[in-house]
């Protein structure tokens, strides 16, 4: 049987993933001065306009403006009149803290541990998180997300090292793949929309974008002669970023994960601490799928976890293997079970997430990176 399955990525430059990334920016800073701090930094961006809202506990003392005019610099955006300027543009921060009902859940919390009560840390919030895994490519993520993830990276490196010197920040990426019997067998059709200069001639663009970008990521063997190529299909693409279209913290949850190709909980991930396991948990999830694909145990492997705010450990726990498991899967919930602590705490301490890592994880996926620790492989 053969079908075809699309994913999208986005280039740091995207209005969304800007706020993304000013947002992990913000946590970051607090986290490399006072790692208990609690943060939940939501963004929005639009028309010449930065505006930073939520809740922050923390002991740390931040310039928080500075930060964000130096995070749009970063990703380079300069001018005004095409999409936002750093050094011109209106920063607007509107923080609080965090409510005391939600901290006294989060802070302190009873579960049952050898048959005794004990305080832990609670979840920062209700939720369902989902982690997934599968044998397709060798980080082990599915293969349509694991590409648009690398040509939108390809666009940003071709921009910043002056290897398409007309190009802008904004731009996105969608790669359709066609499987038969469950394998990726070739890519049916590529899109990229990126933003340019506009003096740029645009069957020159399509050009480089095909010579520069697609060709020097895609392996040949998954192009043939029917692979469909859409570059910049609207034609012009000169205004961009936060002026051509408005940008929020946590509106690319589904780039940030699986692509469409697993189930995803909702819950975004970017300006918010490991406290919350919208974050940290969906983190441990692909964790776990991972090593269970890794380990043999199955080809193909999503696990669910769910939390109660102010409840340390999951409620349930729920893997599905798709049929490709080597050993039951009532056996894998027990080794998870008997192997890992999935309160907060324990993820928190497990993954070292308190440290200041999530810039790294902004942009091009939350998963499938090389040094991020729920992407490490150990014996399970």
């Amino acid at each position: 049987m053969r079908k075809l399955f699309t994913s999208e990525s986005v280039t740091e430059g995207h209005p969304d993933k800007l706020c993304d990334y000013i947002s992990d920016s913000i946590l970051d800073a607090y986290l490399s001065k006072d790692k208990y701090s609690r943060v939940a930094c939501e963004t929005v961006a639009g028309k010449g306009e930065i505006y930073i809202t939520g809740e922050i506990t923390s002991k740390a003392e931040i310039n928080v403006e500075e930060i964000v005019r130096q995070t749009i610099k970063e990703i380079g955006y300069d001018n005004s009149n095409l999409d936002i300027d750093y050094r011109t543009c209106k920063v607007i921060v509107k923080l609080s803290k965090q409510s005391p009902d939600i901290a006294l859940g989060v802070d302190s919390s009873l579960e049952t541990k050898n048959g005794e009560q004990i305080q832990s840390e609670g979840a920062g919030d209700q939720g369902i998180m989902f982690g997934f895994a599968c044998d397709e490519t060798e980080e082990l993520m599915p293969l349509p997300i694991s590409l648009a993830h690398k040509l939108a990276k390809r666009l940003a490196t071709v921009r910043k090292e002056n290897i398409i010197d007309y190009l802008r920040p904004d731009g996105k990426v969608q790669v359709t793949v066609e499987y038969e019997d469950e394998k990726p067998i070739r890519i049916d059709t590529i899109v990229v929309s990126t933003q340019h200069r506009e003096d740029v001639d645009l069957e020159q663009l399509k050009k480089d974008i095909k010579e520069k970008v697609i060709y020097k990521i895609v392996p040949s063997e998954l192009l043939d002669e029917k692979t469909k190529y859409f570059i910049n299909p609207t034609g012009r693409f000169v205004i961009g970023g936060p002026l051509g279209d408005s940008g929020l913290t946590g509106r690319k949850i589904i780039v940030d994960t699986y692509g469409g190709y697993s189930r995803h909980g909702g819950g975004a991930f970017s300006g918010k601490d490991p406290s919350k396991v919208d974050r940290s948990a969906a983190y441990m999830a692909r964790f776990l799928a991972k090593n269970i694909v890794a380990n043999h145990l199955a080809k193909k492997c999503e696990i669910q976890l769910s939390y109660a705010i102010g409840v340390a450990r999951p409620v349930s726990i729920y893997v599905d293997t798709f049929g490709t498991n080597t050993i039951p899967e009532e056996e894998i919930v027990k080794k998870i079970y008997a192997k890992f602590d999935l309160t907060p705490r324990g993820i928190i301490e497990y993954l070292e997430l308190q440290n200041p890592i999530y810039k790294l994880t902004t942009n091009y996926g939350h998963f499938g990176k090389e040094n991020l620790s729920w992407e490490k492989v150990i014996e399970i």
